[in-house]
């Protein structure tokens, strides 16, 4: 069995303790196969008792020599805005030319543009802190509109919660689909946010008298997704309009429905071929895709790997 994925959680005072707290909850807890994925471990540049956001301290035993040994480095909130520290910028800038995965979450955005490593790559922040973020970095290409970014080496998510979903993202690519559904159930999370959902939603929406939600309707869907299912059948079990459907999917998740569901009968796919013998033709009926054909077809679109070559990589890891 291999050894677990080492993740270095670099803390700059004052800390977003919420934030700290994301990587081990999420990373840190994840079994899958009985085998632990990753092993999580948190620094700061001056160990003992470090100043957060809130109204008390954090205790961190370890230094920046973990950013050596690390695979992932996360860079969690800050309210540190400038005036980093020379020594945390140098141990993060090495680690990215050791071609090191670098993530941060919420304003621990701040502290990789301040490394100088998102110049010229697309990012999040969380967006309260766009505006200022925008104006002490113009060299980044700012997205404050989504949860998350992945630009291949460097991942950015925006704040709070969607940490969360950024760490689910990472468990996802690294072990597949089945894997980070466990660790979604887990924490007691959605296991899919895209990284294009809307970070906010820019208008209220209407009180229900029933109580019903788009929560309800996901969870209908997603016990049927081996059915052919459209925009007037989810609009039903909604109890409103196709049209006002699509609006509240659209600020909701930044999806229309249809893409919404086609995204989810994908997931499923591929935790069918993680987990199960399934022939190709049986999985794509089941996830809703139809045919081989056409799982082939999102699935390369998608992750870049056929089914069968999908099934290889995730079931011989480890």
């Amino acid at each position: 069995m291999s050894r677990p994925h080492r993740v270095a959680v670099l803390a700059v005072p004052p800390v977003v303790p919420f934030d700290v707290s994301i990587p081990d909850l999420v990373l840190g807890g994840s079994v899958h196969e009985g085998r632990r994925l990753y092993e999580v471990r948190i620094c700061t540049l001056v160990p003992g008792v470090i100043k957060t956001s809130a109204d008390y301290g954090l205790e961190i035993s370890n230094g920046l020599e973990i950013l050596e040994t690390a695979e992932t480095i996360i860079v969690p909130g800050t309210h540190t805005r400038e005036g980093i520290d020379p020594a945390v910028l140098d141990g993060l800038r090495r680690a990215a030319a050791d071609g090191r995965r670098i993530v941060s979450i919420c304003t621990g955005t701040f502290v990789l543009a301040a490394a100088g490593l998102l110049d010229g790559r697309r990012a999040t922040t969380y967006w309260r802190r766009a505006e200022k973020f925008a104006a002490l970095f113009p060299a980044v290409e700012l997205d404050p509109s989504v949860l998350y970014v992945d630009d291949g080496q460097i991942l950015t998510s925006a704040g709070l919660a969607a940490g969360i979903d950024l760490c689910l993202y990472i468990i996802r690519n690294d072990y597949g689909a089945a894997a980070a559904n466990a660790a979604a159930r887990r924490v007691v999370v959605a296991p899919v946010r895209s990284g294009g959902q809307a970070q906010f939603i820019t208008a209220p929406r209407p009180e229900r008298a029933n109580g019903d939600s788009l929560a309800c309707t996901q969870a209908w869907a997603l016990e049927r997704l081996d059915r052919r299912l459209t925009i007037d059948d989810l609009a039903r079990q909604a109890r409103m309009s196709s049209r006002t459907l699509a609006r509240r999917f659209r600020a909701e998740t930044g999806l229309s429905p249809l893409q919404w569901l086609l995204r989810q009968r994908i997931d499923r796919a591929r935790e069918l071929l993680e987990t199960t013998d399934l022939p190709i033709d049986e999985v794509a009926h089941t996830s809703g895709l139809g045919s081989a054909d056409s799982l082939r077809a999102h699935l390369v679109r998608q992750v870049g790997l056929t089914p069968t070559a999908y099934r290889a990589t995730f079931t011989q890891r480890g």
